[in-house]
């Protein structure tokens, strides 16, 4: 993993250590920390200021597709290719539990606090005391076999099981009840917790895999494996393209304030500047 100067394109740090490819990283909310999973099955985390590599979790099967952390960072949930997803303890470095044991690769997971009015349950048994910032919370899987799994992150009890169109690959919370989550086959479903039955509405603008979902101002941005990469405001009314990945897929988005970074399977990070939109 590289870190990068934002401004100017400077290589600061490299993180090595993980064997095979790294599938995601992440900051925590500090900025100082990061927080990677890797085909290698472990998820490590990294100093941004000296590039060491001051934890490895292990204990997952498969390797790991996807990460969320929870609150501030005492606590991380990883997703994997071995069907589970768990709870760790950072401080401690240690697993917490299996969230869900799904027999079906987890590609995407996402914590959000969850309103009111959604029944999350009950824990079985009393939660450890180094879970921190669980309660209140909502944990959602994208799994492979079609299924977007929502639980209670503390209770975890089922929350939804919602089945869709083709394998789901990313998802993302909107609000406290609603949800977006993207398939294989190019359907991004908005749904609501509080009535999952049906979806509020599935958006389609291509059949090539959606590949990255990340809330955005009052709406969502969305990349899919056609190269195509675009922010959706103010439902659907208003559409801005994001150009310059030309039919490479693109994996991921993230934003900084008015700033959206992409990367592409054609090797480049790209930076777009948003004015007031």
């Amino acid at each position: 993993m590289k870190i990068w100067q934002a401004s100017n394109g400077e290589l600061r740090r490299v993180l090595e250590g993980h064997v095979f490819d790294v599938n995601c990283c992440r900051f925590f909310p500090s900025g100082l920390v990061v927080l990677s999973g890797g085909m290698d099955a472990q998820l490590k985390i990294w100093s941004a200021e000296d590039a060491s590599c001051v934890v490895t979790f292990k204990g997952h099967k498969g390797g790991i597709l996807d990460t969320a952390i929870v609150d501030r960072g005492r606590n991380v949930v990883s997703g994997s290719r071995d069907g589970t997803a768990r709870l760790w303890d950072c401080g401690r470095s240690a697993c917490l539990g299996v969230l869900a044991d799904c027999g079906s690769s987890i590609n995407g997971v996402a914590v959000g606090a969850a309103d009111n009015s959604i029944n999350l349950g009950s824990p079985e048994q009393m939660p450890s005391e180094r879970e921190v910032g669980t309660e209140a919370k909502m944990l959602l899987l994208a799994r492979e076999d079609k299924k977007l799994q929502c639980l209670g992150l503390q209770s975890r009890q089922p929350v939804f099981l919602f089945i869709g169109s083709d394998a789901f690959n990313c998802c993302t919370f909107l609000s406290g009840f609603l949800l977006l989550a993207g398939t294989q086959d190019g359907n991004i479903y908005q749904l609501d917790v509080r009535s999952p039955g049906a979806p509020v509405q599935v958006i389609h603008r291509s059949g090539a895999p959606v590949l990255s979902l990340l809330s955005f101002r009052d709406g969502f941005i969305a990349s899919q494996g056609d190269g195509s990469c675009f922010i959706v405001q103010q439902d659907l009314d208003y559409v801005t393209e994001l150009t310059g990945a030309d039919c490479d897929p693109v994996y991921k988005v993230a934003t900084w304030e008015k700033q959206i970074y992409t990367c592409c399977r054609d090797g480049l990070v790209r930076r777009y500047q948003l004015s007031d939109l």
